[in-house]
Protein backbone atom coordinates (compact mmCIF):
# COMPACT_ATOMS: atom_id res chain seq x y z
CA UNK A 1 0.00 0.00 0.00
CA UNK A 2 1.32 3.36 -1.00
CA UNK A 3 0.82 6.02 1.64
CA UNK A 4 1.80 9.63 1.34
CA UNK A 5 4.75 10.63 3.49
CA UNK A 6 3.86 14.32 3.30
CA UNK A 7 2.06 14.47 6.69
CA UNK A 8 5.05 12.80 8.33
CA UNK A 9 7.48 15.23 6.70
CA UNK A 10 5.37 18.26 7.59
CA UNK A 11 5.03 17.07 11.18
CA UNK A 12 8.77 16.49 11.41
CA UNK A 13 9.50 19.94 9.99
CA UNK A 14 7.09 21.55 12.45
CA UNK A 15 8.66 19.67 15.36
CA UNK A 16 12.15 20.69 14.19
CA UNK A 17 11.03 24.33 13.95
CA UNK A 18 9.55 24.26 17.44
CA UNK A 19 12.67 22.56 18.75
CA UNK A 20 14.93 25.16 17.11
CA UNK A 21 13.08 28.11 18.63
CA UNK A 22 12.88 26.45 22.06
CA UNK A 23 16.63 25.67 21.95
CA UNK A 24 17.47 29.21 20.82
CA UNK A 25 15.31 30.66 23.61
CA UNK A 26 16.90 28.48 26.26
CA UNK A 27 13.70 26.46 26.82
CA UNK A 28 11.44 29.45 27.50
CA UNK A 29 8.24 29.05 25.50
CA UNK A 30 7.21 32.72 25.56
CA UNK A 31 10.60 33.88 24.31
CA UNK A 32 10.56 31.21 21.60
CA UNK A 33 7.10 32.37 20.50
CA UNK A 34 8.27 36.01 20.30
CA UNK A 35 11.31 34.98 18.24
CA UNK A 36 9.14 32.96 15.85
CA UNK A 37 6.72 35.90 15.46
CA UNK A 38 9.62 38.25 14.78
CA UNK A 39 11.08 35.93 12.15
CA UNK A 40 7.66 35.56 10.52
CA UNK A 41 7.17 39.34 10.34
CA UNK A 42 10.68 39.79 8.86
CA UNK A 43 9.96 37.18 6.18
CA UNK A 44 6.60 38.80 5.45
CA UNK A 45 8.23 42.23 5.13
CA UNK A 46 10.87 40.81 2.76
CA UNK A 47 8.23 39.25 0.56
CA UNK A 48 6.20 42.48 0.49
CA UNK A 49 9.38 44.46 -0.28
CA UNK A 50 10.28 42.22 -3.20
CA UNK A 51 6.85 42.63 -4.71
CA UNK A 52 6.25 46.41 -4.76
CA UNK A 53 2.83 47.33 -6.07
CA UNK A 54 1.79 43.69 -6.10
CA UNK A 55 0.05 44.08 -2.76
CA UNK A 56 -2.83 46.12 -4.18
CA UNK A 57 -2.96 43.94 -7.27
CA UNK A 58 -3.08 40.86 -5.08
CA UNK A 59 -5.88 42.45 -3.04
CA UNK A 60 -7.87 43.15 -6.23
CA UNK A 61 -7.28 39.59 -7.41
CA UNK A 62 -8.37 38.27 -4.04
CA UNK A 63 -11.52 40.41 -4.12
CA UNK A 64 -12.35 39.17 -7.63
CA UNK A 65 -11.79 35.58 -6.57
CA UNK A 66 -13.91 36.21 -3.49
CA UNK A 67 -16.75 37.56 -5.62
CA UNK A 68 -16.51 34.57 -7.96
CA UNK A 69 -16.49 32.15 -5.05
CA UNK A 70 -19.43 33.98 -3.48
CA UNK A 71 -21.37 33.76 -6.74
CA UNK A 72 -20.64 30.02 -6.98
CA UNK A 73 -21.75 29.51 -3.37
CA UNK A 74 -24.93 31.52 -3.99
CA UNK A 75 -25.64 29.52 -7.14
CA UNK A 76 -25.08 26.22 -5.35
CA UNK A 77 -27.23 27.40 -2.44
CA UNK A 78 -30.12 28.41 -4.69
CA UNK A 79 -29.89 25.11 -6.58
CA UNK A 80 -29.90 23.21 -3.30
CA UNK A 81 -32.88 25.20 -2.03
CA UNK A 82 -34.75 24.46 -5.28
CA UNK A 83 -33.94 20.76 -4.94
CA UNK A 84 -35.10 20.76 -1.31
CA UNK A 85 -38.32 22.56 -2.27
CA UNK A 86 -38.99 20.02 -5.04
CA UNK A 87 -38.28 17.11 -2.71
CA UNK A 88 -40.57 18.63 -0.08
CA UNK A 89 -43.43 19.04 -2.56
CA UNK A 90 -42.88 15.50 -3.85
CA UNK A 91 -42.95 14.17 -0.28
CA UNK A 92 -46.12 16.12 0.48
CA UNK A 93 -47.79 14.78 -2.68
CA UNK A 94 -46.77 11.24 -1.78
CA UNK A 95 -48.10 11.72 1.75
CA UNK A 96 -51.43 13.02 0.40
CA UNK A 97 -51.71 10.07 -1.99
CA UNK A 98 -50.81 7.60 0.75
CA UNK A 99 -53.31 9.20 3.13
CA UNK A 100 -56.04 9.07 0.47
CA UNK A 101 -55.31 5.43 -0.30
CA UNK A 102 -55.30 4.54 3.40
CA UNK A 103 -58.61 6.33 4.01
CA UNK A 104 -60.15 4.58 0.98
CA UNK A 105 -59.03 1.19 2.33
CA UNK A 106 -60.44 2.07 5.77
CA UNK A 107 -63.78 3.11 4.21
CA UNK A 108 -63.93 -0.12 2.19
CA UNK A 109 -63.18 -2.11 5.34
CA UNK A 110 -65.85 -0.24 7.31
CA UNK A 111 -68.45 -0.86 4.59
CA UNK A 112 -67.59 -4.55 4.50
CA UNK A 113 -67.77 -4.83 8.30
CA UNK A 114 -71.12 -3.02 8.39
CA UNK A 115 -72.49 -5.24 5.63
CA UNK A 116 -71.33 -8.40 7.35
CA UNK A 117 -72.62 -7.11 10.70
CA UNK A 118 -76.06 -6.43 9.25
CA UNK A 119 -76.10 -9.94 7.71
CA UNK A 120 -75.11 -11.45 11.03
CA UNK A 121 -77.71 -9.37 12.86
CA UNK A 122 -80.47 -10.47 10.51
CA UNK A 123 -79.31 -14.07 10.83
CA UNK A 124 -79.41 -13.92 14.64
CA UNK A 125 -82.77 -12.13 14.58
CA UNK A 126 -84.22 -14.89 12.42
CA UNK A 127 -83.38 -17.39 15.15
CA UNK A 128 -85.63 -15.54 17.52
CA UNK A 129 -88.45 -14.89 15.10
CA UNK A 130 -87.47 -11.39 14.00
CA UNK A 131 -86.76 -10.21 10.54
Amino acid sequence: MSRSRMPLLLGGAAAAGVGYYLYAAGGDGKVAQKQAEGDASRVSANIKGELPGRGKEAEKDAEALGRQAGAKVDSALSKTEADISKAKSDAEAYARDAKGAALKKIDDFDRKVETEASKAKSGISSWFGGK
